[in-house]
């Protein structure tokens, strides 16, 4: 009796055994799955991002990528690039992701030679040109080639040449553009007729308004001005484009333009008004640093002797009128008084 009990508690501690071990293998298959979902995962990672360098290196070969592909399509908003395998499309590589200038040159040129984006091609090789220090020839290459352009890029190509005149210190040039495309606008034939056109920044669309333009082209030739230097132009320039369109920038340049007249009370009254955030844009940290700057080199002058420089006082008197029209019309601005500033101009050339 005594051995078939003992038997029977080496049965039941057996089976409790065999069950504990039972528990044990199950929990280390359980781990096993995680550990072998983990390295599943793992994988499918490393092969998406060999997907994606293969794809890349397709583009920078000039392979054919799919189209409609989610990450193909990310790759192209994130590096701005476009899709697509064309000369345009591997000339915007060659700029934006390889960041090799002489070969998105060559493509731009290849874009050009084929027909491909024509306009684009030519407005980005000169970007690059000059970034590069190419800018007189990309200036040539625009002048010569932008008769294979719609008329309604050329805006774009003379915002282009603008930027290259200036980089080349070819001021005379810059200043002649500068007032071709305002008397477009206030002879009616920049926006056709309509109040907003669309323009592109980096990628971007927006509207811009006549008024916003006016000002702009006003701010660029106002320096252009400065540069000359012919600072009773600039004045009278940078005071237009403060009627229509104010902004903290172009209150600096003109305090600066007052301040190269010697008339420092005037100056300091329009760089405190960007102090004291009474222009659009004067929040700024630039604008305010520039403001404080400026107001404080005239307290330094303040202590010396007067110092004018008489430099620049011719009027150019069609572009004042022109830009006299353009605001006293009825039509964008919505102006029909006489401005103050052309009544001190007026008397100036009259004197």
């Amino acid at each position: 009796e005594r051995e078939r009990k003992r038997e029977r508690e080496r049965e039941r501690e057996k089976g409790l055994l065999l069950g504990n071990l039972g528990f044990s293998i199950e929990e280390e298959k359980e781990e096993e799955e995680e550990e072998e979902e983990k390295r599943m995962r793992m994988r499918v990672e490393e092969e998406e991002d060999l997907s994606i360098r293969e794809k890349d290196e397709e583009i920078m070969e000039g392979g054919n990528l799919k189209k409609g592909s989610s990450k193909d399509e990310l790759f192209h908003v994130i590096h701005k690039v476009p899709p697509g395998d064309s000369p345009y499309v591997r000339a915007k590589y060659a700029q934006l992701i390889k960041k090799d200038p002489e070969s998105a040159i060559a493509l731009f040129w290849e874009a050009i030679n084929k027909g491909d984006r024509v306009e684009s091609a030519l407005k980005d090789m000169a970007v690059v040109m000059k970034q590069i220090d190419r800018a007189e020839e990309a200036i040539l290459i625009l002048q010569t080639f932008r008769f294979l352009c719609s008329k309604h890029s050329q805006h774009s190509l003379d915002n282009v040449l603008i930027d290259l005149f200036k980089k080349c210190g070819r001021i005379e040039e810059q200043i002649e553009l500068l007032k071709r495309k305002l008397r477009m606008i206030y002879q009616g034939e920049a926006f056709n007729g309509k109040p907003t056109r669309t323009a592109r920044s980096h990628g971007k669309k927006f509207q811009v308004s006549v008024k916003q333009e006016t000002s702009r082209l006003l701010g660029n030739l106002g320096w252009a001005y400065m540069q000359k230097p012919n600072y009773m132009m600039a004045e009278a320039v940078y005071k237009k484009a403060q009627m229509i369109d104010p902004d903290a920038n172009k209150a600096c340049n003109l305090g600066l333009c007052l301040m190269k007249q010697g008339r420092l009370n005037e100056a300091t009254f329009v760089l405190e008004q960007v102090q004291q955030a009474q222009i659009p844009g004067s929040d700024e940290t630039k604008a305010q640093k520039r403001a404080a700057d400026l107001l404080t080199e005239i307290r330094s002058r303040q202590s010396l002797p007067d110092s004018i420089e008489l430099l620049g006082l011719s009027v150019d008197v069609d572009l004042l009128n022109g830009l006299e029209l353009l605001v006293n019309k009825k039509g964008p601005f919505g102006r029909s008084k006489r401005l103050p500033v052309f009544e001190e101009i007026s008397s100036f050339r009259d004197q």
